[in-house]
């Protein structure tokens, strides 16, 4: 049986993690292992824990949720999901940036939650629709619009006709079973794949492989 899933719940209102850990702690395979109030009690709890997942406010004192995330992912001290109320773009597109690996809506369904921590402990993006479509509006307007096309078709050569066809499924939100079924492939092939599509256009993780599909034109 595999390891449960270790979570480390980030909110500066106690009543927020305590719900967020009764949803959890019921579900086979995850396990609370910590929580904390800011970001800097975030971090430290983390390198002690040394949890999968961290569900992470950003509106908090001391350390806000955003640069207690680039801190995380420096360290690789977990994958960060981002608890957003969607009316700050800023937050969005900053956390992103910061190497966050998905979004979720504080007012989520508890199966949202469930269903975001198992994707991002898993290794998946989670960018809902909405968030995609406001990334790619915000990483395509203004200056420099044409470089960044020019730029993008030049990396895109390096790929080879396969790992295209990968990067577009990753657009589309594919986990690799479901590339794998779509390709009449391996699995484990396809993780090849994306790791060859990741290390070939300088990406960090699956949410920027997504916003870059996007971008390029390859998912709609």
């Amino acid at each position: 049986m595999a390891d449960p899933l270790r979570v480390l719940l980030v909110d500066d209102q106690a009543l927020v993690r305590s719900g967020f850990r009764m949803i959890l702690s019921v579900e086979p395979g995850i396990e609370v292992v910590g929580e904390a109030g800011d970001g800097t009690e975030a971090l430290e709890q983390a390198r002690a824990l040394r949890p999968d997942v961290v569900l992470m406010d950003v509106q908090m004192p001391r350390t806000d949720g955003i640069r207690a995330t680039g801190d995380l992912v420096a360290e690789d001290l977990g994958k960060v999901v981002i608890l957003t109320t969607f009316d700050r773009d800023d937050y969005l597109f900053a956390a992103l940036h910061s190497g966050a690996s998905g979004f979720l809506l504080k007012n989520c369904e508890p199966d949202q939650l469930v269903d975001a921590v198992r994707a991002v402990g898993e290794g998946h993006a989670l960018l809902s629709p909405e968030v995609t479509r406001r990334v790619i509006a915000q990483m395509t307007d203004g200056a420099g619009r044409a470089d960044r096309a020019s730029a993008e078709e030049a990396q895109l050569a390096l790929l080879t006709e396969r790992e295209r066809e990968v990067l577009v499924l990753l657009g589309e939100g594919l986990s690799n079973a479901e590339i794998a079924a779509r390709l009449v492939v391996g699995e484990a092939t396809v993780k090849t794949h994306v790791s060859n599509c990741l290390a070939k256009l300088h990406l960090r993780d699956r949410v920027q492989a997504v916003v870059f599909a996007h971008r390029a034109g390859l998912a709609g």
